[in-house]
Formats: structure tokens, sequence, C-alpha cells
């Protein structure tokens, strides 16, 4: 089969590698779409500290399942599936306590073991959600919309209040679809002219970080320690800032103001518990995505495009097609 690793920061390989045998209780699964996610570009620059090199990149995943072994899950051979990329030890005490995304002993595939950049994993039957209607087009983006929705119910967002999302990428516009469901008034703060375009196209209230606009409860989903440290002056008296973005870099918060505006401050991790109501809500259509991917390209394609996509204008969500990785094209979709 065929893989791509990250032997390196800036370095990508592509070679074939024998198919590996289905883990003892686990389900054989074909990787066929893979989302792009601004961790990868991390990794890929040497910027993220949880990477180890190598890696076999790619954490937003569907497919579909092959050899299934007898679940609880209700996955069969032949299901459509996306991948809940966090591997919990269901036993510590935050998995204990229902806080899964905090599990002491996380592996994150793609991140802390290796992921899908590659034709066939193996995983837990526990960690598939089967759609017979969504694509797989949709299904590689639930993990994305994962982070979002759980931040938004980190911040017990109530209908009414005025959210603030900062960053327009696909972390801070699923944040605003999560915040718009909930009921708040919604303003995305971006910078870049093309997502701020992008944005308005979906229909959101946009401003440039220039405009003094506050809210209830502030998103940052940027991941820069600057916007991050700047985003609690947006916060209205007794608001709200969640730190939906990560960063290694401190963030040196103005404690005279924090103070003032009596601010909660809320760090949001990952994602828990998420995938079955994202899932139910595309189906059903009270959200969509229809026009995030941007780019797509195959997986024989990364060695060469990859370092090329983070510079690609009106870059929203590049996927990786392995269906299409035969012919060697990257390119917008159509």
């Amino acid at each position: 089969m065929q893989q791509v690793v990250l032997t390196g920061p800036g370095t990508l390989f592509h070679h074939d590698v024998p198919e590996p045998p289905p883990t003892q209780g686990e389900v054989l699964f074909a990787v066929k779409r893979i989302g792009v996610c601004g961790s990868d570009f991390h990794a890929f620059a040497g910027r993220h500290p949880a990477y180890i090199y190598p890696r076999v990149l790619g954490h937003e995943l569907s497919g579909l399942a092959l050899e299934v072994p007898r679940n609880d899950y209700g996955i069969e051979a032949g299901d459509r599936c996306a991948v809940d990329p966090y591997v919990n030890c269901q036993v510590c005490e935050a998995c204990r306590a229902g806080r899964t995304n905090c599990c002491e002993r996380l592996q994150v595939l793609g991140v802390h073991r290796d992921g899908g950049m590659q034709d066939v994993i193996s995983v837990p039957a526990r960690l598939l959600h089967s759609s017979k209607v969504l694509s797989l087009d949709q299904l590689a983006l639930v993990e994305t919309l994962g982070i979002g929705a759980h931040a938004v119910a980190r911040a017990e967002l109530e209908a009414g209040q005025k959210a603030i999302v900062v960053g327009a990428g696909p972390i801070g516009l699923g944040t605003a679809l999560f915040a718009r469901e909930a009921g708040a008034e919604v303003v995305v703060i971006e910078k870049d002219k093309d997502r701020r375009a992008f944005a308005q196209r979906q229909g959101w209230t946009t401003r440039e970080p220039s405009d003094k606009v506050s809210g209830n409860v502030v998103f940052d989903a940027t991941g820069s320690a600057v916007v991050m440290a700047d985003s609690l002056n947006r916060v209205a008296v007794g608001g709200k800032l969640v730190f939906v973005g990560l960063t290694s870099d401190p963030v040196a918060l103005d404690d005279a103001l924090f103070h003032k505006r009596e601010v909660t401050l809320l760090a949001s991790r990952n994602s828990t518990g998420q995938f079955p109501r994202i899932i139910k809500m595309l189906e059903e259509g009270t959200i969509s995505i229809d026009d995030w991917i941007t780019e797509r390209l195959g997986l024989a394609d990364l060695p060469r495009e990859f370092a090329k996509l983070i510079d690609r204008p009106h870059l929203i969500k590049a996927i990786v097609d392995l269906e299409a990785s035969g012919n060697g094209s990257a390119g917008k979709q159509g």
C-alpha cells in the first residue's frame, strides 16, 4: 500500500509499504479522504511541540470499514465512516470523569501515533461513526467541526449573547457555526481579506482586527500568542475568553484588565462526544460545509505540493483524496 511519512521538518516521503494486519479487536479501515489541518502545517515546519519524527500525518479522516470484529457500536464491513482520532485509555481519572479529550495517555492519530496518510489503518470500532447519507468529503470534516462544537459547549454560550470569533480558518468557521446554532449573535474577526470575503459569503458579519468590537464570549481560533492576548480586549464585563487555537508561545494577558472586567478564561482542547451530533446536523442540513473544500490533491502529490498549500490564495480546507491519488494532479475543488 502507499504511505506518506513526514521524515523530518520540510520532508514528506511517498513510498510503498506492506498493508498492516488488523490489530486484534480493531477495525481494518480503508482511508479515502484526509483533511489537511493547521497542525499538519506546523509539524511540517517543525514548529509543533507534540510531534516526533518520523510520523505519518493525518487525523481528519473518512473512509470505509473493511474487516470488522464483533462490536457494540453498530459498525459493519462496508460502512462509510468518520474517524474520531483521539485514542484515549478509558481508565485514567480524566476518562472516568468523561473528559476523554484530556486523557492522561491520549494518543492522537497523526500526532502521537501514525495517522491516515496511507491506504489502510487499524482503528478501534468505538472511534468510528458511520453515515449512509454523508459523502466521504463531509465525513472527513467532522473532526474539524468537533473542535468548534466543543469550544461552544465549553463556553456554555446562551441564546441572545454576542459571540466574537477571532480567526476565520476552518476552526473559527466551525466555532461560528455552532455559536449561531446556540442562538448567539456572531461576529467574525479576520485579517486576511480572502478569508474575510469567504466568511461574508457564508453569511457571517465580519470585521477587521482593527475594529473595536466586543462580546459576551470571545473565541480565539488563531493560535497566535499576540492575538490571543489582544482578544482579552474584546471581552465584555463578566464575559468569557475561550482559547480554541493552540500556541507553544507564552500568552501575556493584561492582568489589570482581566480583573477589572472579571473575565473567565477557558481552554478548549480537541473535542469529546461531538461526532454523533455533528453527523446528525449535517445529515439534516442544519449546518453546511459544502463550500469549504477549496483544494484537492492525491496522496502522491503531497511531497511536491504540501509546502505550497499554505500559501495558496483562497485556501480554506485542502482534502487529500486517496481515490484520486493515481492521477498525480492537484488543484482547486471543482
